[in-house]
This record gives structure tokens, sequence and C-alpha cells, in this order.
């Protein structure tokens, strides 16, 4: 069989998982790949004690693995941009394939890399970088390819899922589980990435350029985390029958592409309610296929070199074939990608549980649902809580029917303005995902 030499850029880790399942599993992995993978040649700046790499050749300049000649793939497995973009131009100019799990990297920089790549007829492989494990991108760029795509909806970061199961199963604050979560090494010790929704961000981004053939931007996309949650919220959601989930949002409208990452209320019968802890989940939802969900784990060693492995074996056999024949990164070259309008978060419509502390005495919520009614939006449900011991003020919760979040905005805030309601308003957007 052809041999096909690898060089991976990387020992962290995802550059571990790779290296190892290379190895155990590589009589199958070549059986698959119709060639002999081989890891020629290995880039790290320091070793990784779960890697035995005694019979590799190991380089500390990661540079020296992109420009040797002996390489047919460079795997970038460093994270970060700069130096990962730098590291990948110079594969491609060197006349390498590549394989990342980068997501931050393909967001930011993807038009240029693929245009690179279509340029000196090369490919460029991303599954790991979106949901670790799951075939998402496989999924939406080949099995997906016959449908009109309508709408797709994630969990797609694991340590935000982590944090509100926590806060769902068990009550905890925000800061306290977030803590548990970085000793157990889901996440990091600056989490904000994570929990202010920019990892997600990425994803999303990637996979609404597949799903609705546009160009990589983050510009438009709106981005919200899941710090200035409270554990009452996520405990008076489930009262109503609904999760708190953290989001990735992208749907196709006549009015353009919604394109939004938050906290979202969903009704605990949909699919997606279910997934916990560090997993991830991805809903897509077509005019052929209707609604599908891709569930798995969504980052670790192995899991993710799963994915990265998947793509090698990819662009292995496809490295046999006529390269007029490959598929490009997103399906099509980069030049057909058209450039769609993203819309304003205040033109969305959605509904919305909203949350305020008003005095407990006659004619607040007439007050209240007036100014709703004023804004034009309908109330589906309004539930006043139980008035703690020694307070005047209660809880009051509105289910909203479906609204621009523009109109929202405005009785929120004439809401906060009255004499009878203490501090201010909480809201989160419910989403239904059976439309």
């Amino acid at each position: 069989m052809r041999l096909v030499n690898i060089g991976i850029c990387g020992l962290g880790t995802v550059g571990a998982g790779v290296f190892n399942v290379l190895g155990r599993n590589s009589q199958q992995i070549n059986s698959r790949a119709n060639c002999d993978l081989v890891i020629a040649q290995l880039g790290a700046r320091r070793d990784n004690p779960d890697c035995n790499t005694a019979d590799t050749n190991v380089t500390r300049d990661i540079f020296e693995v992109a420009k040797n000649p002996n390489i047919d793939i460079v795997v970038e497995l460093i994270g970060g941009t700069d130096v990962a973009y730098e590291l990948v131009m110079t594969a491609l100019d060197n006349g390498k394939h590549v394989v990342t799990a980068n997501k931050a990297l393909i967001a930011q920089h993807g038009m240029e890399i693929f245009a690179a790549a279509e340029a000196r007829g090369l490919m460029v492989a991303y599954e790991a970088a979106v949901a670790g494990g799951i075939p998402i991108i496989k999924a939406l760029r080949e099995g997906l390819s016959g449908n009109r795509i309508n709408w797709l909806a994630g969990i797609i970061n694991g340590t935000t899922n982590f944090i509100l199961s926590e806060m769902d199963s068990k009550g905890r604050e925000f800061a306290d589980v977030l803590t548990e979560a970085q000793e157990k090494g889901y996440a990091e010790a600056d989490p904000t990435f994570d929990v202010e929704g920019i990892d997600a961000a990425h994803k999303l981004v990637i996979m609404t350029s597949l799903a609705f053939g546009m160009p990589l931007s983050l510009d438009g996309i709106f981005t919200d985390g899941i710090t200035r949650l409270e554990p009452q919220d996520v405990s008076y959601a489930r009262e109503l029958g609904y999760a708190v989930k953290h989001l990735g949002i992208t749907r196709q409208t006549d009015q353009g592409v919604e394109l939004r990452v938050h906290p979202t209320l969903v009704p605990e019968t949909c699919l997606i309610a279910g997934v916990n802890d560090v997993s991830n989940a991805v809903m897509v939802n077509a005019d052929a296929v209707g609604t599908t969900l891709f569930y798995g784990p969504g980052a670790g060693s192995e899991p993710t070199a799963s994915s990265v492995i998947a793509d090698i074996v990819d662009v292995a056999r496809a490295m046999n074939a006529d390269a007029d024949t490959w598929v490009p990164a997103l399906g099509c070259q980069s030049s057909a990608l058209q450039p769609q309008k993203i819309m304003d978060i205040q033109d969305i419509e959605t509904s919305f549980y909203i949350r305020f502390s008003a005095l407990d005495q006659p004619g607040v919520l007439s007050d209240i649902t007036g100014i709703m009614a004023n804004a034009g939006i309908s109330i589906e449900a309004i539930i006043q809580k139980e008035q703690p011991v020694g307070e005047d003020y209660v809880n009051v919760i509105i289910l909203t029917n479906v609204t621009k979040e523009r109109l929202l905005d405005a009785a929120v805030e004439n809401i906060e303005q009255l004499e009878t309601v203490r501090g201010s308003v909480t809201f989160i957007r419910v989403e239904h995902l059976d439309q």
C-alpha cells in the first residue's frame, strides 16, 4: 500500500490522543485508508509523559515539520491563531495537506486558508474543530448535502453544559461549579472563552458557513455567556417544564440569517434538553430529512483524536484520487460562497422567560400586564411565587408568546421604572426547536 507520512505539530491533550490512537489502531486505520499512515515527524516544544516517542523523529521546531519534504499531511494541534496561522500557511506553501482541530483559526482565518489550499490543489480538513468527537462537519458537508437546511441549534461547549447541568440538578451557584470544572480540567484557568460564549461562537460560525453556503465571518454574531444566570432561574425554568441550555442557534429566514449564542430555555420534551455534563449535541432541521440529532463527547483527548484521525484518513484516501474530485473544505469552492445579511438580535423573534421582584399589593400585576400589552407582547403564562417570610416583595415569572426582542427590551425598561418593582428584570430567550 502507498506510504503517507504524517507530521503532527503539538503534543498536548489532543496531540497525545492522536499519537496514541494512531499507534494503537494502526492496522484498522491503515486498512480503512488503503495506505500505510506513518507518523514521520513530531513537532512539540516539550515531551508528553502519556506518549512513548522513543522511536519517533521529534523536533522542537514545528515549522521544520511544515517544511519537511517527506511529510504529506501536517496535523496542526498547537491551538491559538497567530502561530497556528503561520504554521498552516507554511505547510500549504510547501505542498502539504492540512488537518486541524483549531476552531478559532478556522473561524477567523478560514477563508484565507481555504483559498490558499484551493490555489495549490491541497486539502484542509477540520472535523475536530467543532463538537470534538461528533462528526457534525461531515454530516453538514456531505451527509446532508441533498437537503436545504432550515436551522441548527447546538450545545457546543462542554464547560458551560457541565456548569448548567450542575446548577440544574443540584441548585449550585455558578462560581462554585466553575471552580469544580477547573479542578476537573473541564475549564481553563481563564475560562472567559467558554463561559462568555466565545468558543461556541467560533464553532457556530463554522457550522453556519457549511449549512447556508456563507463565507466564514464572526461579524454580526450575537454572543452572551452564562455568568449572569442565577440558580433560581434554572430552578423556576425546571418547574415550568424547561431546561436551561447554552445554545448556538442559526436559522435562515426571509429577513436574513439568525446567528446567536446565549442561554436558552428549551422544553424538557426536546431531545437536546436531556444532554448533560460535558456532552455536546447539535440538532439540524432540513427540508428532506426533517430534524436530526448528533450527540456525543464534545472534547477530550481520544474523542477529539477520533475526529482528527477521520480527517487524516479522508485526506489519505483522496490523495489516491483525481484532485478535481476532492470535496472542498466548505463543500464548494470558497469563491462560490454568498454573503448573507446577519440579523440584528433586536429583530429576532422568540419567546421569553421574564423574572422580576415586585411589591405584593393590588394593582401591581395589572400595571405590568398593561405595559406588556402596550408593547404588543402577548403573555402565555404569569406566575407569582410565594412571598418569603418577612418580605414585602415576591418573584413574578412571565412566559411570553413569540415577539421581537426590541419590543421586549422596551417593555423591560418600562417595568424596571415602576416604583413597585425592585432591581433589574431578568430575561432568558425560549426556543421550542420544532419549526
